[in-house]
């Protein structure tokens, strides 16, 4: 199957060429994700040990120093062989990547954190909690932070905690108690008090291990909070959320080649041959693969115009419909690749009903496509 090669540099080929070389195992692996609780350790240790977890990390603190072409080419090639890999590891390149841009984080908790990084340390943010509706919304978190003598004391719980059985660290949004000033801290996985409630049972991205993250009365010193919630002045784009996208039409990708697969060698008795030699099938496989084509050439294009441009705000809007944009094809691409392959497609053997419910979990990461589309129209209607 013909794939455009979006690579600009030897760097970024060789960096593609070493994650291919582990797509082959983790797609052997793959199966193992249904089972109940189950996180791909063995995925995420071996890209620990090719150094992808510090792709993002900027040079002085022991990483690569990439940037936002770099972790959307990362992270397609990732979810060919495992989507639910990908969106896990992708939170935490994508989280190094925003302090890479913002430098937003306290100093004395970025010169820690940064350092346990830089030795294959792995981390999240768990900000989203049950019933308080969307941080992306303007929720306000319920986990509260109460000031000691010693620093803070974290009671809460946090929902859909990727790779939460894994992580080293995990950085926590709290109320500092008696405000509504939200801050940022730094918890370490297993610190006192600090539980995992395995409670992620979605048939969509279920390798995630997005479990409930339970804190109660964890003790931290003041030099964990990692951000103090008085950031002056409007939040640049989050261009780092492009890994999300480039995640699902990974995903769309390897569907793809797998119906292309299906059509050479598939030879009902009936039509003697293979049934990719049949126009019809030829046709379908094609227009699948220029909706592939004109969604990676979106997604590149958005990541190529956020790096060269000066003012980032001027690139927001392209960011935001990108993702809706490519996950929406993502998502079109495996269900017509499915049509290709037939009732196949439905046995628990193949992968491609894994593609089908892990891709339709792009609907529901942001930003989200009812805000998107609003924050157009808003700005189409203004007197």
């Amino acid at each position: 199957m013909f794939v455009y090669d979006f690579t600009k540099t030897d760097a970024q080929k060789r960096m593609l060429a070493e994650l291919n070389r582990l797509i082959p195992s983790f797609k052997k692996r793959e199966h193992l994700l249904d089972e109940p609780n189950a996180y791909p350790k063995e995925n995420i240790n071996e890209l620990i040990h090719t150094g992808y977890s510090k792709l993002t990390l900027p040079e002085e603190f022991g990483g690569q120093g990439k940037g936002l072409y770099e972790l959307v080419l990362g992270q397609e090639a990732i979810a060919k062989g495992s989507g639910a890999t990908a969106l896990s590891i992708g939170w935490h390149t994508g989280t190094l990547l925003e302090f890479s841009e913002r430098r937003h984080w306290k100093k004395g908790a970025a010169d820690f954190i940064l350092e346990k990084i830089s030795n294959g340390a792995i981390v999240n943010t768990a900000a989203t909690e049950k019933g308080a509706g969307s941080p992306a919304r303007g929720a306000l978190p319920k986990t509260t932070a109460v000031k000691t003598a010693d620093g803070f004391e974290i009671t809460g719980e946090k929902s859909y905690t990727s790779l939460a059985p894994m992580l080293d660290y995990i950085f926590v949004t709290a109320v500092i108690e008696g405000t509504e000033q939200v801050a940022t801290f730094i918890i370490p996985g297993d610190a006192t008090g600090v539980s995992i409630r395995e409670s992620w049972d979605s048939i969509g991205m279920h390798g995630t291990a997005s479990h409930d993250l339970v804190l109660e009365k964890v003790k931290i010193p003041e030099t964990y909070m990692l951000k103090d919630g008085k950031e002056a002045g409007a939040k640049p784009p989050m261009s780092w959320l492009l890994h999300i996208p480039a995640c699902y039409i990974g995903i769309a990708a390897a569907a793809l080649e797998d119906a292309s697969a299906f059509a050479s060698s598939y030879e009902p008795a009936s039509l003697g041959e293979p049934i990719g030699s049949l126009p019809n099938v030829q046709e379908k496989l094609g227009g699948l693969q220029v909706k592939l084509l004109s969604a990676r050439q979106v997604m590149y294009h958005t990541a190529e115009a956020y790096e060269r441009a000066e003012n980032k705000e001027d690139v927001r809007a392209l960011l935001s419909s990108s993702k809706v944009h490519v996950t929406n094809a993502a998502i079109d691409i495996v269900e017509k690749a499915m049509r290709i392959v037939g009732p196949q497609s439905m046995s628990a053997k193949s992968p491609m009903q894994r593609y089908y419910r892990d891709v339709r979990m792009g609907l529901h990461n942001p930003p989200m496509e009812d805000m998107v589309k609003l924050g157009f129209g808003r700005q189409m209607t203004e007197q």
